[in-house]
């Protein structure tokens, strides 16, 4: 079983920072991928970023250039740097990780950006 904590949200202005954490309890090495996901209120949960293998990166097209994900092996840690915050990117804030076809999902963090 692999749990994971997320941690770093709260409340920010509009054009502000936040830097999200993922604590995992197994060696992130050992993670075919990771990523993070929002919720919005009344929405769906989407993809807004993911670290493959390697250090390759997808982003949601709403996020590019603003956001940031990054993973530390020595930490067993994911990251999401947000910069430049807008009032959209309000949601519920998730962790993931993959291991072969089983899929695991942290508590999930508050990011809310007031304009």
């Amino acid at each position: 079983q692999v749990q994971l904590v997320e941690s770093g949200g709260g409340l920010v202005q509009a054009g502000g920072s936040l830097r999200l954490s993922c604590a995992v309890s197994i060696s992130v090495s050992n993670i075919d991928d990771m990523g993070w996901y929002r919720q919005p209120p009344g929405k769906q949960r989407d993809m807004v970023a993911r670290v493959f293998g390697g250090g390759i990166t997808n982003y949601a097209d709403s996020v590019k250039g603003r956001f940031t994900i990054s993973r530390d092996n020595a930490k067993n840690t994911m990251y999401l740097q947000m910069n430049s915050l807008k009032p959209e990117d309000t949601a519920i804030y998730y962790c993931n990780a993959r291991l072969g076809f089983t899929f695991y999902w942290g508590q999930g963090t508050q990011v809310t950006v007031s304009s």
